[in-house]
């Protein structure tokens, strides 16, 4: 094994990596075997499965590279999902109902979510709050702004063939998965500031020890408060991504989804205890929970299988996230 993870082509990729595209694998080949036996006349290995599966991975990998940010300085954003829906809802509202230019109203979208994450972060940086209080009020209250701005009405985007539709290509143009190539230019961006930049190095270097930090003199307030920002901005992204691909939107709903992408992180790579992230991991890991999804419905059951998978699969890796840091310690 040693030497394995030894070989300078395994270290380039990394081990973890390798091991989390060796789980997509077999994943997709269980899901392609069995599909046929458990829902009769369901086949999983087909074009329209694929890019369903890419529609839901686009906006949980979005979350998921912000969310990055967040526990790479030790902290955790719940707040996600909601503030999702609460972009997409308010900008949507602006776009139907007060017609709006549909550019302007994507860029409230993004607006929206860095707003909460500006909220967010000032509030656990520079107010001494915790993350988990932080985001849990947040994602009350964008479910609620969400609710009250559209009047608890679904807003619905414009479909295909309408003249604001132009956004939808974003996800799909002429059915080549443009959605895809964008959030791997997004991620390769995330990656370059995480590991290469002064900003990332700071807030990984929080999540590792931020009294030691501080009393070297870094400013933590700011580059703490900047993982955030970035998270809501991700988040933002995300919105424009899901209306994209699903077009419509209901208030009070996205709860689900802060799991999502927590457990994509997680399964990435990205330790709960911060100090230790992975943006390649993250998408791996929005991509598996993505074919999970697919995969659930292909074979007949209810998405509430995915949960349960989803729930083991967190606490497998969180453990064995925690195993490995009391080995090196």
């Amino acid at each position: 094994m040693e030497k394995i993870k030894n070989n300078k082509v395994v270290k380039a990729i990394g081990f973890n990596r390798i091991i989390l595209i060796g789980v997509i694998i077999l994943l997709y080949l269980i899901f392609a075997v069995l599909t046929p036996v458990l829902h009769s006349g369901a086949d999983f290995v087909t074009y329209d499965r694929f890019m369903s599966a890419l529609n839901y991975a686009y906006f949980i990998g979005f979350m998921a590279l912000g969310v990055t940010f967040v526990i790479a300085t030790g902290g955790i954003d719940f707040s996600v999902g909601p503030v999702m829906f609460a972009s997409a809802l308010i900008s949507g509202f602006c776009l139907m109902k007060y017609n709006i230019p549909l550019p302007v109203c994507l860029i409230i979208s993004l607006l929206i979510g860095l707003a909460f994450g500006t909220l967010n972060g000032y509030f656990v940086a520079y107010r001494f709050l915790p993350s988990f209080i932080t985001s849990m009020a947040s994602m009350q209250i964008a479910k609620g702004i969400g609710s009250v701005f559209t009047k608890t009405q679904s807003v619905t985007w414009p479909g295909t063939g309408n003249a604001n539709s132009w956004y939808r290509y974003l996800v799909k143009w002429n059915n080549i998965p443009t959605g895809l190539i964008i959030l791997i230019a997004v991620a390769v961006i995330c990656a370059i500031v995480l590991n290469k930049t002064k900003a990332g190095r700071y807030m990984l270097c929080i999540g590792s020890n931020k009294e030691a930090v501080r009393l070297s003199g870094v400013n933590t307030k700011k580059w703490e408060m900047l993982a955030y920002m970035i998270c809501g901005l991700m988040v933002g992204i995300a919105a424009i991504f899901y209306v994209g691909a699903y077009t419509t939107v209901q208030p009070g709903l996205g709860d689900t989804f802060n799991n999502e992408a927590i457990a994509a992180c997680v399964m990435g790579g990205t330790s709960m205890a911060g100090g230790l992230a992975s943006i390649l991991g993250s998408i791996i890991g929005a991509l598996i929970v993505a074919l999970m999804q697919e995969g659930i419905l292909a074979m007949g059951f209810t998405i509430s299988y995915q949960y349960v998978l989803t729930g083991i699969i967190v606490l497998v890796a969180v453990t064995a996230d925690i195993m490995s840091r009391k080995r090196k310690s």
